[in-house]
Protein backbone atom coordinates (compact mmCIF):
# COMPACT_ATOMS: atom_id res chain seq x y z
CA UNK A 1 0.00 0.00 0.00
CA UNK A 2 1.12 3.48 -1.04
CA UNK A 3 1.83 6.21 1.55
CA UNK A 4 -1.20 7.86 -0.31
CA UNK A 5 -3.26 5.21 0.06
CA UNK A 6 -2.48 4.84 3.88
CA UNK A 7 -3.52 8.22 4.44
CA UNK A 8 -6.40 8.15 2.56
CA UNK A 9 -7.52 5.06 4.64
CA UNK A 10 -6.70 6.46 8.09
CA UNK A 11 -8.87 9.73 7.04
CA UNK A 12 -11.85 7.51 6.23
CA UNK A 13 -11.46 6.05 9.73
CA UNK A 14 -11.15 9.83 11.04
CA UNK A 15 -13.95 11.03 9.43
CA UNK A 16 -16.19 7.65 10.34
CA UNK A 17 -15.07 7.95 13.76
CA UNK A 18 -17.51 11.29 14.18
CA UNK A 19 -20.49 9.07 13.86
CA UNK A 20 -19.32 6.88 16.67
CA UNK A 21 -18.59 10.15 18.70
CA UNK A 22 -22.32 11.44 18.25
CA UNK A 23 -24.03 8.17 18.68
CA UNK A 24 -22.28 8.27 22.27
CA UNK A 25 -22.57 12.18 22.37
CA UNK A 26 -18.61 12.30 23.33
CA UNK A 27 -17.34 15.33 23.44
CA UNK A 28 -13.79 14.39 23.96
CA UNK A 29 -13.46 12.02 20.73
CA UNK A 30 -14.70 14.92 18.38
CA UNK A 31 -12.65 17.32 19.75
CA UNK A 32 -9.61 14.65 18.36
CA UNK A 33 -11.20 15.09 14.83
CA UNK A 34 -10.72 18.81 14.44
CA UNK A 35 -7.99 20.99 14.53
CA UNK A 36 -8.05 23.56 17.32
CA UNK A 37 -8.03 26.33 15.02
CA UNK A 38 -10.73 24.69 13.09
CA UNK A 39 -13.06 27.08 10.70
CA UNK A 40 -16.77 25.37 10.46
CA UNK A 41 -19.40 26.48 7.51
CA UNK A 42 -22.04 25.12 9.79
CA UNK A 43 -25.79 25.27 9.17
CA UNK A 44 -26.49 27.01 12.50
CA UNK A 45 -25.19 30.80 12.80
CA UNK A 46 -23.07 32.49 12.76
CA UNK A 47 -21.67 32.47 9.47
CA UNK A 48 -18.34 30.66 10.30
CA UNK A 49 -17.75 29.01 13.51
CA UNK A 50 -13.73 29.39 14.61
CA UNK A 51 -11.72 27.35 17.00
CA UNK A 52 -12.43 23.95 18.11
CA UNK A 53 -14.40 25.19 21.46
CA UNK A 54 -17.05 27.02 18.39
CA UNK A 55 -16.97 24.06 16.58
CA UNK A 56 -17.68 21.88 19.79
CA UNK A 57 -20.79 24.56 20.98
CA UNK A 58 -22.36 23.19 17.93
CA UNK A 59 -22.05 19.40 19.08
CA UNK A 60 -23.42 20.55 22.50
CA UNK A 61 -26.65 22.00 20.73
CA UNK A 62 -27.10 18.86 18.97
CA UNK A 63 -26.56 16.54 22.17
CA UNK A 64 -29.13 18.92 24.09
CA UNK A 65 -31.51 18.64 20.96
CA UNK A 66 -31.62 14.73 20.67
CA UNK A 67 -31.86 11.66 23.20
CA UNK A 68 -30.60 10.19 20.30
CA UNK A 69 -28.50 10.87 17.71
CA UNK A 70 -27.53 9.08 14.62
CA UNK A 71 -25.26 9.93 11.72
CA UNK A 72 -24.10 9.00 8.18
CA UNK A 73 -21.60 10.28 6.02
CA UNK A 74 -21.99 8.20 2.46
CA UNK A 75 -20.30 8.83 -1.29
CA UNK A 76 -16.86 10.07 0.59
CA UNK A 77 -14.66 11.33 -1.92
CA UNK A 78 -11.11 12.12 -1.32
CA UNK A 79 -8.14 14.15 -2.63
CA UNK A 80 -5.28 13.27 -0.48
CA UNK A 81 -1.10 14.46 -0.74
CA UNK A 82 0.83 14.04 2.31
CA UNK A 83 0.13 16.99 4.45
CA UNK A 84 -3.26 18.02 3.03
CA UNK A 85 -6.50 16.35 1.96
CA UNK A 86 -9.79 17.82 0.86
CA UNK A 87 -12.83 15.61 0.75
CA UNK A 88 -16.47 15.86 -0.01
CA UNK A 89 -19.64 13.55 0.78
CA UNK A 90 -23.36 13.56 1.48
CA UNK A 91 -24.03 13.41 5.64
CA UNK A 92 -27.95 12.97 7.27
CA UNK A 93 -28.41 13.82 11.09
CA UNK A 94 -31.18 12.00 12.59
CA UNK A 95 -32.44 10.61 15.94
CA UNK A 96 -34.81 10.77 18.45
CA UNK A 97 -36.01 14.17 20.32
CA UNK A 98 -36.27 13.98 24.38
CA UNK A 99 -40.16 14.26 23.61
CA UNK A 100 -39.14 10.54 21.41
CA UNK A 101 -40.26 12.00 18.44
CA UNK A 102 -38.70 10.53 15.86
CA UNK A 103 -36.56 12.93 13.67
CA UNK A 104 -35.37 11.51 10.14
CA UNK A 105 -32.86 14.14 9.21
CA UNK A 106 -31.98 15.75 5.85
CA UNK A 107 -29.39 15.23 3.74
CA UNK A 108 -26.70 17.89 3.57
CA UNK A 109 -23.74 18.56 1.46
CA UNK A 110 -20.12 18.58 3.46
CA UNK A 111 -16.67 19.37 2.31
CA UNK A 112 -13.65 19.33 4.58
CA UNK A 113 -10.15 20.67 4.59
CA UNK A 114 -8.00 18.17 6.90
CA UNK A 115 -4.46 18.64 7.61
CA UNK A 116 -1.32 16.39 9.05
CA UNK A 117 -0.89 17.39 12.18
CA UNK A 118 2.18 15.47 13.46
CA UNK A 119 0.61 11.63 13.20
CA UNK A 120 -2.77 12.05 12.84
CA UNK A 121 -4.90 14.23 10.34
CA UNK A 122 -7.53 16.75 11.63
CA UNK A 123 -10.10 18.26 9.87
CA UNK A 124 -9.02 22.11 9.57
CA UNK A 125 -12.13 23.55 7.51
CA UNK A 126 -15.49 21.98 7.04
CA UNK A 127 -18.56 23.36 5.22
CA UNK A 128 -21.58 22.18 5.15
CA UNK A 129 -25.08 23.23 2.59
CA UNK A 130 -28.14 23.13 1.98
CA UNK A 131 -29.38 23.11 -1.67
CA UNK A 132 -31.87 26.20 -1.73
CA UNK A 133 -34.15 27.59 -3.91
CA UNK A 134 -33.23 31.28 -5.11
CA UNK A 135 -36.47 32.75 -5.83
CA UNK A 136 -37.73 32.17 -2.26
CA UNK A 137 -34.62 31.67 0.05
CA UNK A 138 -36.09 28.34 1.49
CA UNK A 139 -33.92 25.84 2.35
CA UNK A 140 -34.52 22.58 0.15
CA UNK A 141 -34.18 19.50 2.47
CA UNK A 142 -36.03 17.02 0.95
CA UNK A 143 -33.48 15.77 -1.55
CA UNK A 144 -32.22 11.95 -1.58
CA UNK A 145 -28.02 11.67 -2.94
Amino acid sequence: MTATQEHTEEIRRRLGSIAVALRAKDLDALREVYAADVVSFDVEPPLQHVGIEAKLRNWVRVFDTFATVDYELRDLTLTVDDRVAFGHAFGRLSGTLADGTAVPGMWVRGTFGLRRDGDRWVIAHDQVSVPLDVRTGAGITDLEP
